[in-house]
């Protein structure tokens, strides 16, 4: 990785470990509905701006199914199962779980009959089921049912993450900036109706605004410009190194700004996930540093 992209890569990665700050911030005001209907639209907004300032042509309406599709289970499904979840979890908590996706995606593989259980793999897909375990083992003696929830929800909203890559690995996809564009818009049409259903929960400060427009615009406007990038510099699978530094970052934001209690608990399951997670998607930080930039 040249400087630049290592620069890019650890951006990202705090961009991305920030949007769960910002949930753990408005979502008790503004309620998971509100909350994932403005992080959608303003990302969306952002886009098509940039769009038009690019003079980029947009597609949403002749691959409407696509978009559909991507923008249920990789945006409006996922965010707002985070967003109810962030009522009750951590920062850090909900980034560790987010970081299942690539795991769930590899069951869906073996499902779909596209992934072989290798060894190595099957093992990866153990110690995450083990993370999660120590992760959450003292779940009932702390928080109850309401906690189990959550757990669930934040879990369902991986899972999603995990549909949404085997889509796109099946299906044959459009420029990034249009997936993104049409996704985000699709996205925003899906949430719609939930604001109907799911009210805001407290006074609206200037604080919960700017976190909504921190998580729209930044967190997914720009991240997704930024990883698109990168995948663009150094290939999609060294990309997805972000996944395993998120975590790092949304429990640094969550100790620094929200005085949230990191546990030797939480530590030893993040790592255990994010090994499983290294062995399922075959992760080396020596392929990594010795990988070339693709050809363009």
């Amino acid at each position: 990785m040249s400087f630049a992209d290592t620069v890019r890569l650890l951006s990202l990665a705090a961009i991305w470990g920030g949007s769960f700050l910002f949930m753990r911030v408005a979502a008790p005001v503004l309620g998971p509905a509100f909350l994932m209907e403005g992080r959608v639209f303003f990302a969306a907004s952002f886009l098509l701006v940039l769009a038009l300032v690019l003079k980029k042509r947009h597609e949403i309406f002749k691959h409407w199914k696509h978009f559909f599709i991507m923008g249920l289970f990789n945006c409006a499904l996922p965010w707002y199962l985070f967003g109810q979840a962030a009522l009750k979890l951590t920062t850090a908590q909900l980034s560790i779980i987010n970081a299942l996706a690539p795991l769930f995606a590899f069951v869906i593989g073996l499902v779909m009959r596209t992934d072989k259980l290798e060894s190595k793999r099957a093992i990866g897909l153990l110690l995450g089921i083990l993370g999660v375990a120590v992760l959450f083992g003292n779940l009932d003696s702390t928080g109850g049912a309401a906690d189990i929830a959550s757990v669930l929800m934040a879990t369902g909203a991986s899972f999603a993450y995990g549909i949404a890559t085997s889509y796109t690995k099946a299906v044959k996809g459009l420029e990034p900036f249009h997936n993104a564009l049409g996704s985000l818009w699709m996205a925003s049409f899906i949430l719609l109706p939930t604001l109907f259903f799911v009210p805001i929960r407290g006074v609206v400060t200037t604080t919960v605004v700017l976190a909504t427009l921190a998580i729209g615009i930044v967190c997914s406007g720009i991240a997704f410009l930024i990883y698109f990038k990168l995948i663009k510099n150094v290939g999609a699978s060294s990309a997805l190194t972000v996944s395993f530094l998120i975590p790092v970052f949304s429990m640094l934001f969550g100790v620094i700004f929200l005085h949230e209690i990191v546990t030797l608990r939480t530590i030893v399951g993040m790592l255990i996930i994010l090994v499983g997670t290294a062995l399922v998607t075959g992760f080396s930080a020596r392929g990594l540093i010795g990988a070339k930039r693709p050809a363009s």
